[in-house]
């Protein structure tokens, strides 16, 4: 479900926002500072209880105001509001779902699906493989519904067993106890994300394919312990250097997507504009097989879609979202570099922010570009 009202409270250099989004395309330019990635950063604090900006929302709390106060409605029979509150003096994060307090960020994030692409997103070629697991179980956790509670399993069993690994000595009994309980999970959580990458991948391709020509690219789940050997025998002979380290080495927690292309990672051949693609490619795919496999949609949030882009590949990012058919917020710098861009038949919603104001600047006019 599209949203169809923002209001926001206290973000950042925003004033007072109340905002009434298109369930298409929705572009949002003005100058550097002027607060047009705050209301990218608004919506994702609707959806996932964080920002994308700072890892404390407090930080996120305008200089002058005393909370952050952040509403959504999501389209819908009935409407479906949603909303998040945080006081500068205290250390809670309040969050509501259909009118009533929720405890769980993951109740936001499941019914507000969300897709950030910004120069973060480079993360998933350059960064560590936690950033490329998150991405994986975001995938995972909207399509599977015992996902999360197998996670919380694994991550629990995993947490036991490292705390008895820093004791002076090894209790071999409690320590076998959460083995064989963390094997148990792990297995689970690892079928259900080869499962998710076996159905990612095509869609994947397919959508890559559509935005640039790369022969040889390929993307490969690694489970993160050696295929050859069971789990079970893989924690047993390796308690002594795990002792020695403090820590659980081999399991879940170290799976990853190898993206190379031919036999190099991916990031050391490709050039910033072709990275830019390929991290794009992964997240509309993501939301492709998320409606394929649940009717549900995602809302993408894209920061500067033209930088790092020329004006072919531009278009060609434009097409998908157009043939998507989902909302979207588009942010640049200039208006003329989102223009042209567009089907005249596509509804597009363009909004101005200056000096922390939004004003809405109505449809898209196609002729007079």
């Amino acid at each position: 479900m599209p949203l169809d009202r923002l209001t926001f409270l206290g973000l950042r250099n925003l004033d007072s926002l109340d905002m009434r989004p298109s369930a298409g395309i929705n572009l949002i330019f003005g100058a550097n500072g002027s607060g047009k990635t705050s209301v990218l950063e608004g919506v994702h604090l609707l959806g996932m209880g964080r920002s994308f900006r700072t890892q404390q929302v407090k930080h996120a709390i305008g200089h002058d105001s005393d909370a952050l106060v952040l509403h959504g409605r999501l389209s819908g029979s009935p409407p479906l509001p949603l909303g998040v509150r945080r006081q500068r003096a205290s250390s809670e994060l309040e969050m509501r779902l259909g009118g009533e307090r929720v405890a769980r960020v993951a109740q936001l994030a499941e019914a507000l699906p969300l897709q950030l692409i910004n120069p973060d997103a480079f993360r998933l070629l350059e960064g560590s493989p936690a950033s490329r697991r998150e991405f994986l179980d975001w995938g995972v956790f909207h399509v599977k519904h015992d996902f999360f509670a197998v996670w919380k399993g694994f991550r629990r069993a995993l947490k036991h067993r490292n705390a008895l690994l820093r004791h002076d000595r090894i209790d071999l009994q409690s320590i076998r106890v959460w083995e064989h309980e963390l094997v148990q999970w792990s297995e689970r959580l690892d079928a259900l994300r080869e499962a998710y990458v076996e159905r990612f991948l095509p869609v994947f391709e397919e959508t890559l394919a559509g935005l640039l020509s790369l022969p040889g690219l390929s993307l490969k789940y690694s489970r993160g312990w050696d295929r050859s050997r069971a789990l079970a025998e893989v924690l047993e002979q390796g308690r002594d250097s795990d002792s020695q380290m403090g820590f659980t080495q081999q399991g879940p927690q170290r799976a990853d997507l190898r993206i190379r292309l031919e036999r190099r990672p991916a990031v050391e051949v490709l050039s910033r504009g072709q990275q830019k693609l390929v991290v794009s490619a992964m997240k509309l795919a993501q939301g492709r097989l998320l409606e394929a496999l649940t009717g549900r949609t995602c809302i993408y949030l894209i920061d500067d879609l033209p930088a790092e882009l020329d004006i072919e590949h531009r278009q060609a990012f434009c097409r998908w979202l157009e043939r998507m058919q989902c909302q979207v917020f588009i942010t640049s710098v200039e208006r003329e570099a989102l223009a042209g861009l567009w089907q005249p038949e596509t509804a597009v919603a363009m909004f101005h922010v200056k000096q922390g104001r939004l004003m809405d600047h109505g449809q898209y006019d196609f002729t007079t570009e």
